[in-house]
């Protein structure tokens, strides 16, 4: 989840400590909001950074907080593509695949700046900071990277045929994701001395016309098992949701997936899970092998602890505009979940509604 709350420098900020330190205790692993790999993929306001050495020593800092709650810490890497910022980046320009201008409002800012289409050596260029970045990973202590290729983001952009208009070798709509996880594997090859996760993160469709559709979102599953990753990971509002286009089913996008996975590859998911049951149902009817958690950490840091004790009834479900500093949440997040209706359960306390 995106905290917004890097200091000046997109480092990570001791207000980001407190935040992550009070969320590692209880849960297996927490990946941390995602950091950008290069300079002209920054998605947003306070982004924390991966992209030079001078960002390993706060990101050690936050390896080892988390490594101090008990669990195991997995850095989120992201390069936005059409989706950054054009007052964030070098010369306000961003790139992607093609010159294609984002259809609709997605990600953090609605963006309607036609991007420019990277060269093929700028596209070999960003493979390596996605190594680099893996490797002050490795550097920083934690125990993984998790590549963001969901929500419309640049890894996202090279999959549907509307945003790779591309004429050389990465017209072939998978081959930038794999050439980057090759990247990324032979530096955890070089570079790292334990064990050390590669997961993906993925949109099972896009909410646009035209757009990824489910029957595409498993060609890419195909190509991103046999890449040999050590996970998937979901990235769905909603664990329930049905399939838009490509395939008409009643079985939710979760269920799906975990069947056509079938084994092959341990699959998270994640969507709207706020109580312990939400949680078993994704295990037992969706059939992943793991659960995320995410505004429900965030309304409470200690779920995961609270349901281990059979304290189910102690979870907090809504905050109120008091507990910012009840649950260790840093300002820029606070002030975003205020004005974002809808976003998350906030009790307006003077209304005494949710």
């Amino acid at each position: 989840m995106t905290t917004f709350s890097a200091d000046n420098n997109d480092y990570v900020s001791q207000e980001e400590l407190h935040y992550y330190k009070e969320r590692s205790n209880g849960v297996g692993t927490l990946i941390t909001a995602c950091a950008y790999v290069s300079k002209n993929g920054k998605g947003f306001d306070g982004q924390m950074g991966i992209d030079h050495d001078g960002t390993t020593r706060g990101l050690s800092k936050l390896a080892n907080v988390i490594h101090e709650g008990g669990a195991k810490g997995v850095v989120q890497l992201y390069h936005g593509g059409r989706l950054a910022v054009p007052r964030l980046t070098p010369n306000g320009e961003t790139v992607s695949a093609s010159a294609v201008t984002p259809l609709g409002d997605r990600g953090f800012y609605s963006i309607q700046q036609e991007p420019r289409a990277l060269k093929t050596e700028e596209i070999y260029e960003v493979i390596k900071d996605f190594g680099e970045a893996t490797r002050r990973a490795i550097e920083a202590g934690f125990d993984g990277v998790e590549l963001h290729g969901a929500t419309g983001y640049l890894l996202q952009q090279f999959v549907p045929p509307h945003s790779n208009l591309r004429t050389d070798e990465f017209k072939n709509r998978n081959l930038f994701a794999l050439k980057l996880i090759d990247e990324v594997k032979n530096v955890i090859k070089e570079n790292a001395t334990k064990p050390f996760l590669i997961g993906y993160r993925f949109s099972p469709e896009e909410p646009e016309t035209p757009g990824i559709t489910m029957k595409e979102a498993f060609a890419l599953l195909d190509d991103l098992i046999k890449a040999d990753l050590d996970y998937l990971h979901i990235a769905t509002t909603n664990a329930w949701a049905k399939p838009r286009r490509g395939i008409v089913s009643e079985k939710s996008r979760t269920e799906l997936i975990a069947e056509y996975v079938n084994g092959r590859i341990p699959v998270i998911g994640v969507g709207s899970i706020h109580t312990p049951d939400d949680a078993a149902l994704v295990l037992e009817k969706g059939k992943t092998d793991f659960v995320a958690l995410g505004r429900a950490i965030i309304v409470d840091p200690h779920w995961v602890e609270k349901v281990k004790n059979e304290e189910e009834d102690r979870v907090i479900h809504h905050l109120t505009e008091n507990d910012q500093q009840k649950a260790v949440i840093p300002t820029p997040l606070w002030k975003l979940i205020l004005e974002v209706e809808g976003w998350f359960p906030v009790k307006k306390i003077e209304e005494g509604i949710f």
